[in-house]
Parts: C-alpha cells; sequence; structure tokens
C-alpha cells in the first residue's frame, strides 16, 4: 500500500470522514488573515494575533513535515421542532459533545497510529497555531464561502475541521475554487450587519462573538437583533443554498440534545448546576453569568409577559452584570 492510501485509510478508521491532501508550503491566504486582524476585526480574542510564525510555517513545529493533512467530520442534525415558550436556540455546532474532545480524541488516536508506522507528525483542532480553513481549502475540503465559513459543495458547512502535518511527502488533491458566484444570501442576512464584504467577518458585531466569547456588556444597539440566539448563530449557514438538503452523519455524539434550551432555568440555576448540566460541551464555554446575560437578553426579545417575574428576581439576586441585562429585558417588556 502507497503512503497517502495509508495514511487516508487510517485516518477513515479514525472516524475522519472526510480526508484530503495539501503540499506544504507557506500557510495559504495568510496576508489576508494578516490583514483581517489588522482591521481589529478580531475584537477581543487576542489569541488569534498570537503565535503568527507558527501559523506561517508549520516547520517551526515539525521541521521534517512534507505533507497536510486535512481531515473533516460532519456535524449537522435537523434542529428538533420549536417547542415555543421561554426558550433560546442554540447554534448546531454546540448541540452535542465538545467537537475539541471528539475531534482531538480521534486525531490523537490517528497520531498515535501513524506514529507506529514510523511517521512523524504534529497537529491540532482549533486550539493549535494553525489556520485550519487556510489548508482546507488549499487541499480541496470544501471552499472559503463568503460567511467566513468553509463549504462542502452539495453536503454543506456543517463541518469540523483537524489539520495534521506529517513527514511523507504525500500527492496533493486540488483545491476546489469557489462555488458561491454571485450570491450573497449570507451576508444580506446577517442580523448584526457584522459582514464588512465577502469572506470579511468583523467579530464584534457578530452574535456568536457576544454568546460565547465576550464576557461584558453586550453593546445595547445590539441586543434586540440576538433575536433567540442564546448561544452561538446559524443565520448565515441556514441560509446558505449549500446548506438546503444536507445529509445528517452517523456521529452519536453529536445529536441534538441541546438545540434549544429553558432560559427560566439558566436565570434561576446555581452556577454548579449549570456547569453540571453542561460538563463536556461546548455550552460551559461562556460560563453561567454569560449563560444568564444571554438568556436575559432573549428574553427580552421574545416579548412574552411570563418572562417578567424571572426577570425581576434575576435583577434582585444574580451579579451586576446578569442584573443589568434583566433590567434592559424588562424595558423591552414594560408594553406587553
Amino acid at each position: 500500500m502507497d503512503a497517502r492510501s495509508l495514511i487516508l485509510g487510517k485516518a477513515a478508521d479514525c472516524g475522519f470522514a472526510h480526508q484530503r491532501v495539501a503540499a506544504l508550503t507557506a500557510t495559504p491566504w495568510l496576508d489576508r488573515f494578516d490583514a483581517w486582524l489588522a482591521r481589529g476585526s478580531h475584537g477581543s480574542l487576542h489569541w488569534l494575533a498570537e503565535r503568527r510564525a507558527e501559523r506561517a510555517d508549520p516547520r517551526l513545529r515539525l521541521a521534517q513535515a512534507r505533507s497536510v493533512l486535512v481531515l473533516g467530520i460532519e456535524h449537522h442534525h435537523r434542529r428538533p421542532p420549536d417547542p415555543g415558550g421561554l426558550t433560546g436556540q442554540v447554534a448546531r455546532y454546540a448541540w452535542g459533545r465538545d467537537y475539541h474532545n471528539l475531534v482531538g480524541k480521534r486525531l490523537r488516536k490517528l497520531q498515535r497510529s501513524l506514529r507506529d508506522e514510523g511517521i512523524s507528525c504534529w497537529g491540532g483542532v482549533d486550539t493549535a497555531p494553525i489556520l485550519e480553513r487556510s489548508w482546507a481549502g488549499a487541499a480541496g475540503l470544501g471552499f472559503g464561502g463568503k460567511n467566513s465559513v468553509q463549504i462542502l459543495p452539495a453536503r454543506g458547512s456543517w463541518l469540523f475541521l483537524a489539520v495534521l502535518f506529517v513527514d511523507v511527502p504525500l500527492s496533493p488533491d486540488l483545491p476546489l475554487g469557489d462555488h458561491c458566484g454571485t450570491c450573497t444570501r449570507c451576508l444580506d442576512a446577517c442580523p448584526t450587519d457584522a459582514f464588512r464584504g465577502p469572506r470579511d467577518l468583523h467579530a464584534p458585531l457578530c452574535i456568536a462573538y457576544w454568546t460565547i466569547e465576550e464576557r461584558g456588556p453586550i453593546p445595547l444597539e445590539l441586543r434586540p437583533k440576538f433575536g433567540r440566539w442564546v448561544f452561538g448563530c446559524d443565520v448565515c449557514q441556514e441560509v446558505c443554498p449549500h446548506n438546503a438538503s444536507p445529509p445528517d452523519p452517523d456521529e452519536q455524539d453529536l445529536l441534538p440534545r441541546h438545540a434549544w434550551l429553558d432560559l427560566p432555568e439558566l436565570l434561576t440555576a446555581s452556577d454548579q448546576a449549570l456547569e453540571a448540566r453542561f460538563t463536556g460541551t461546548p455550552l460551559r464555554r461562556p460560563g453561567p453569568d454569560g449563560l444568564r446575560r444571554n438568556a436575559a437578553v432573549v428574553l427580552g426579545n421574545l416579548g412574552l409577559p411570563q418572562a417578567i417575574p424571572v426577570l425581576e428576581e434575576a435583577v434582585r439576586t444574580c451579579s451586576p452584570l446578569v442584573a443589568e441585562h434583566a433590567r434592559w429585558a424588562l424595558g423591552q417588556l414594560s408594553d406587553v
């Protein structure tokens, strides 16, 4: 068996549904990433600007690297029926197990298997200094959409990526090129106008940025635009024509256990209860107060009078951050 078939076969055996190869070069499209950072479009995500040298040249981590293995796992499942009432919606990637754990475990298993074959490798999932989508584009594992998300034509963009650099020369796959054409649905549909242009997301205007990463007060002008998104946002992917009929992958760990969240429960549960409930999922990322803050904003947006008692209780008992957002939500409900 040739090296390419051996490596791709092992990747498939470890649970990676998609495998592509790129030739090792300087990181593709690094100039776009640098320009994006220079514009401050990463907001407070300061770690994106760190370890640039390693992002630019993975050979600083694996000097003998010769090829790039790009791997993908699809995570889409149909959203369960809307339960209505005082509930908020969660971005699809966070419905099940934390992808860092799920994909990371498979990647470590693959690395061990390759090392048993005498193949040196280094890589990561999201948290390593690697521009995964740049390498995915170079390897033909989808293409970069105007919404800054990697898209598999005819399958969609509900995809987790991992990248592994190996010390074996492998024949590369070809890039796909652009499949967006003149379509701008994702840019037009963004609730907060977070896109300054195609493939140019300004994070400090993004719902996902605020509901997941930022810990402070959400800007007043953005709160009404969050709608029912209590964690993340899928709008720019939901409207994409490539996501019209994506297949549901056979991934039990990614089933929709947390597609909808009970907002009063988020506001009233203890820190310990929230942390225990969401252990092993992405929903722990904002912390208990972040989830409560988000829940208060969504309750204000729902316009339902039954939210008033729980918001009044939050004003009395929650942290100053949450209480301020609860007061805002009560102001939104003053006329209902």
